[in-house]
């Protein structure tokens, strides 16, 4: 019997040799898709180099992202760790999981380090733990159980996982681009975000991000090849534009200003990245520092962030890939996922955080990426990132911002696949996919799905259809969620 990527192979004549690595045809892809997706994914999660420094970097004799002991990593050390880690893993990832998933340094774990973990422990202690947090889960990825998880999960709660993640980056883009604001509390309003300024687009960078908006949506309508990389581009002039004319600074320092990164013409290039950082870990001093008992519950909070956030990604992103099959698993998920957890390892070693897999590669896949090589060229380009710094850091959030919302877009049709008539997977798919953009964590969003998904099967009586291992993980979520209590207790 002949499949469609037979056909596929038999017209497409003979095949190169990364063609044939990286099975580019058999995947209905062309090598321009994958390097254009690359592409757009590097663009669209460039801002990691310059945020990342910010989330866990600091100034000396500053106390922001200090340590126990009132240290802080350099911000130009973390910002070249930060693109050397995800050059890396990245480009490994693409040769040994073949498949279009960038990594880098996850957002959520850095937040936790910075703000929960770093103040009780030294930087290198604190690394240490991720380095732990990864060496754990490789090996729950090498046992089996990672990927026994990943195929207990159910259908529908896997499709809501896919639109959660869309809802989730949409909401990024949104946020990243100032569309929406928090109001501080002391406003005295029960409403806790509100529309750019005033519930008005009052500023030069939101019209921009509308703009792009606007016009990815009009080149993907109209099926144009490299929709989101071209108006990326011509979303980034049009602000450098502006910029030469409005001279607006940071949103730090002016609530009018971009969300991080200036248009400004670089004025040098090709200074040689410091990596200073790598290496500096120290292992076990958390555990002599703030005890066993303590450490332990860390590293907790740690795995079961990382375990979760990269196995809804990767579920996300293969179905928006159309990478999996009907049941919504990944063919050879197994050697994936230890990848995947190696890059906790590779982020703790380089003192740039864990690396897990980037939520944006679904920008790249919409652009047609479907194989590793995508993930090879996003890769080179964070290492060539380390050496120009200021000619990437052209593009501002509010030009990458509007790929966001468009591939969020894209990935909500995925609530096509939930019987949304049965309540009992109505609740359950509904507050995996609110709770995402509302928490701003996939872990978060994948927790609440699975403890509520197991309460109503048994109370509608389909106790037996509960896979055990939703049990289990529903009861590790439970405890997860309390983990403040719990180390409160243990004091």
């Amino acid at each position: 019997m002949t499949t469609s990527s037979d056909k596929a192979t038999e017209q497409s004549g003979p095949q190169s040799a990364i063609d044939r690595y990286f099975k580019i045809t058999q995947r209905n892809s062309t090598l321009a898709r994958e390097v254009r997706g690359g592409l757009v994914t590097f663009f669209t999660m460039a801002y990691i180099v310059v945020l990342n420094p910010i989330i866990i970097g600091g100034v000396p004799g500053n106390s922001k992202n200090a340590d126990v002991l009132g240290d802080v990593l350099p911000l130009a050390q973390v910002a070249a760790v930060t693109a050397l880690v995800a050059g890396i893993m990245s480009i490994v990832f693409g040769l040994v999981a073949n498949y279009p998933f960038a990594i880098a340094a996850g957002l959520g774990i850095n937040s936790l380090l910075a703000v929960s973990i770093a103040p009780q422990v030294t930087w290198p202690e604190a690394m240490g733990l991720v380095v732990i947090d990864g060496i754990i889960i490789v090996l729950l990825a090498v046992t089996g159980f990672r990927t026994a998880v990943f195929r207990a999960i159910p259908g529908e709660l896997k499709a809501a996982i896919a639109a959660g993640i869309g809802a989730f980056i949409a909401f990024i883009g949104f946020v990243d681009a100032g569309f929406v604001k928090r109001i501080p509390d002391p406003a005295g309003t029960t409403v806790p975000v509100s529309l750019g300024i005033n519930n008005s687009i009052a500023t030069w960078p939101t019209l921009i991000f509308v703009f792009g908006v606007l016009l990815m949506g009009i080149l993907v309508v109209r099926k144009v090849r490299g929709g989101l990389l071209i108006g990326i581009v011509v979303t980034t002039v049009v602000a450098m534009i502006v910029q030469a004319f409005a001279d607006l600074g940071p949103s730090v320092d002016d609530a009018k200003g971009w969300s991080l990164n200036i248009p400004d013409i670089p004025s040098s290039v090709g200074d040689l990245p410091d990596l200073g950082l790598v290496g500096d870990v120290d292992l076990f001093g958390a555990f002599t520092r703030i005890g066993v008992l303590s450490a332990s519950v860390l590293v907790f909070a740690l795995v079961l962030s990382n375990f979760f956030d990269a196995m809804g990604t990767m579920t996300g992103l293969g179905k928006e890939a159309e990478l999996a099959d009907k049941d919504g698993n990944l063919p050879n998920i197994g050697k994936a996922l230890v990848v995947e957890g190696t890059g906790a390892i590779a982020g703790g070693v380089g003192s740039a955080s864990s690396n897990t897999v980037f939520v944006e590669s679904a920008s790249g896949i919409a652009e047609g990426a479907r194989t590793g090589l995508a993930n090879v060229v996003t890769g080179v380009l964070f290492l060539v990132a380390m050496f120009f710094t200021p000619l990437y850091s052209v593009v501002p959030l509010e030009a990458a911002a509007p790929a966001l919302v468009v591939v969020g877009a894209m990935m909500i049709s995925q609530v096509r696949d939930i019987d949304l008539t049965r309540f009992d997977y109505a609740l359950p798919c509904f507050l995996t996919i609110v709770v995402m953009p509302f928490t701003y964590s996939i872990a978060n969003g994948i927790g609440v799905g699975f403890i509520t998904w197991v309460v109503l099967a048994t109370a509608r009586g389909r106790i037996r259809t509960i896979h055990p291992l939703l049990w289990v993980v529903a009861a590790l979520f439970v405890l997860y969620f309390a983990k403040e209590p719990i180390e409160s207790l243990i004091g």
